[in-house]
């Protein structure tokens, strides 16, 4: 009889860890998943330490382990503690301010909507197209200016920002749109050489209208005191060659040189600032895929006191106004409209409309009112350089 009180016991006991175990399992699992996928992947080893430490406790505590239940909570608690503390670099690199190429909400520019940010001309357009638009695309730094572009020449409806005749689905979409032929035109930087070469493979030629210049501008943490550095500084920085502050004037930090993807516009405009200057390797960071693999993405960039990186002047200073960044000077010289236009800053682009033998009527004649005195006064009015004096 006793034995089998002693086999129903266990049993019992058997049955009572399994149904813990097995409730809290599919928690465990869900917060697995989700940690996976929210690219939190290094609290995976405090997920899995709590669950692991509960199946002991429970064991202890079931069977009535009175003389190992000390020496089993102090073993729990240190394996918490040291996983919390494993945990502290993966935080603080998660709660690191990002600086998005893209981050900024177009709405507040579209056309004919009230309160547009959008340039109004002061007198009538010279020119105006009634049917048959021309779609546009572009970079998301260019489309407060050929926003205004299209509320002084297009008739007055609705051109939301992702989805019209006048959208922006930033650079590297905005090419794939031109040469798949579904727009007639898009406001870009300079094409990167996979572009050139993908309309040389589609059999389209790229004709580039240079419409305005701006400033291609490097940025660091608000609290680096670095305040300029040389263009060979900067080359020397992403070719790997200058890998810590000091180096340059500044603290004894490794530098974190943040890259943009590829085929973006920033990212083809440190091309051509590097010329043949190897570029490094850019930082990368784990991003779970929807096929449950990891696959490396180009880290954005995080606002580390030792970070650095680069935009454009007018999508920095007015369309996200960043207050953590801090542009800088290249040879001495602050990125401004005065500066840009005297030539006086050294890493100026051109703005261009590029077109790929659109077979619509009204594109020639919309560039060459762009190039107008209306069409460069918003170029002027939005906050660019116009591109003739």
């Amino acid at each position: 009889m006793e034995r089998e009180k002693n086999i129903l016991r266990a049993t019992g006991d058997i049955v009572l860890f399994i149904v813990i175990m097995g409730f809290l399992l599919p928690i465990v699992l869900i917060g697995a998943l989700y940690i996976w996928f929210e690219g939190l992947s290094y609290l995976l080893p405090f997920l899995l330490i709590l669950y692991a430490g509960v199946g002991v406790i429970s064991i202890v505590e079931i069977y009535d382990k009175k003389k190992y239940r000390k020496m089993v909570y102090r073993i729990f608690m240190g394996a918490v503690v040291l996983s919390l503390i494993a945990t502290i670099p993966g935080i603080y690199h998660k709660t690191r301010p990002v600086v998005r190429d893209g981050d900024v909400d177009l709405y507040v520019y579209t056309p004919f909507t009230d309160n547009s940010k959008a340039v109004v001309l002061n007198e009538p357009s010279t020119f105006k197209i009634e049917e048959n638009l021309p779609v546009i695309d572009g970079a998301t730094a260019l489309y407060p200016v050929y926003a205004a572009f299209a509320q002084a020449v297009y008739p007055e409806g609705e051109y939301y920002p992702y989805k019209s005749e006048v959208m922006s689905n930033r650079t590297g979409e905005a090419y794939e749109n031109l040469l798949n032929g579904s727009v007639d035109m898009i406001f870009v930087l300079a094409p990167s050489e996979q572009q050139l070469a993908k309309a040389k493979q589609v059999g389209k030629e790229l004709t580039l209208t240079p419409i305005g210049k701006e400033a291609f501008v490097f940025f660091v943490n608000d609290k680096n005191p670095v305040q300029s550095l040389t263009r060979d500084d900067i080359k020397g920085i992403y070719s790997g060659n200058l890998t810590n502050w000091k180096e340059v004037g500044g603290k004894n930090k490794a530098i974190r040189a943040f890259q943009r993807p590829q085929d973006s516009g920033s990212q083809t405009a440190l091309q051509h600032f590097m010329g043949d200057v190897p570029i490094m390797d850019p930082p990368v960071e784990d991003i779970a895929s929807l096929m449950g693999t990891i696959i490396d993405q180009v880290s954005d960039y995080k606002n580390y006191s030792n970070a650095i990186g680069y935009t454009f002047r007018y999508y920095s200073t007015e369309m996200t106004k960043n207050a953590s960044i801090r542009l800088l000077a290249v040879d001495g010289v602050e990125p401004t409209k005065e500066t840009i236009r005297s030539g006086d800053y050294p890493i100026t682009n051109e703005l261009y409309a590029v077109t790929a033998d659109s077979d619509n009527p009204h594109v020639q004649a919309f560039i060459d009112w762009i190039l107008s005195e209306q069409g460069q006064e918003i170029v002027e009015e939005t906050g660019y350089v116009e591109i003739k004096e």
